[in-house]
């Protein structure tokens, strides 16, 4: 047989360097963010749940990669970080059913429940504002481009810092409406987000935009 007979007839995709390592740091940081989100932070006078700093690398990578790739790319990048964080809700759910080890410290059983256990009502809030805000903040970025943005750091503080408002709204609603009042967390956590996405995206942008060309670049023979 002839080796073409034993040739693929299917055709092969390259992805861009800079794409693959942005789609496993995208991945990492949709599963860490609700961990990181178990401890408040201070900021100067302001008070943030830790999960805030994943959350605005994620905002910054999806953007990076509609400033590089497209807005459909950074689309399905976004769609395609609902399997990793599906994926670790399922885990956790089925580690915290099952028995620990007998051997397994008690304060630190307990340490691991608390952390890790979350009522179905606060997963549900988490998917739907990430859905939400990640989508928005790809379409408000890219809609700024289009219209003639060519700033790429006040593109990025703007759709970062409207993204954020909607993700806080939409979490601590659908998470604690109704179980106390949370007029005063949403607005202490509008104003957190919305002063680190002012100061820390752009330049994260910027700095991953930079990455991305860099890893774009053919290599030398």
């Amino acid at each position: 047989m002839t080796d073409a007979a034993h040739s693929d007839p299917r055709p092969t995709t390259t992805i861009p360097g800079g794409l693959f390592a942005f789609s496993i740091v995208y991945g990492g940081m949709v599963c860490i963010a609700g961990v990181l989100a178990n401890k408040q932070v201070a900021l100067g006078p302001l008070a943030v749940e830790a999960g805030i700093f994943a959350f605005l690398i994620l905002v910054a990578t999806s953007s990076a990669v509609a400033e590089l790739y497209g807005r459909s790319v950074a689309n399905r990048l976004v769609l395609i970080g609902f399997v990793p964080l599906i994926i670790s809700m399922l885990l956790t759910a089925l580690v915290l059913s099952l028995a620990p080890a007998d051997d397994m410290p008690a304060d630190r059983l307990a340490a691991f429940n608390t952390i890790m256990s979350a009522t179905p009502r606060i997963w549900a809030a988490g998917i739907i504002a990430y859905g939400v805000s990640q989508m928005l903040n790809v379409t408000i970025f890219s809609w700024l481009k289009r219209e003639g943005g060519r700033l790429l750091w006040l593109r990025s503080a703007v759709a970062s810092v409207l993204s954020q408002i909607v993700d806080t709204l939409l979490f601590i609603t659908i998470a604690f409406y109704g179980v106390f009042p949370i007029a005063q967390l949403i607005l202490g956590q509008a104003l957190a987000k919305v002063a680190l996405s002012i100061v820390l995206v752009p330049f994260l942008i910027m700095l991953l935009v930079g990455i991305g060309r860099r890893l774009d670049r053919p290599a030398r023979v």
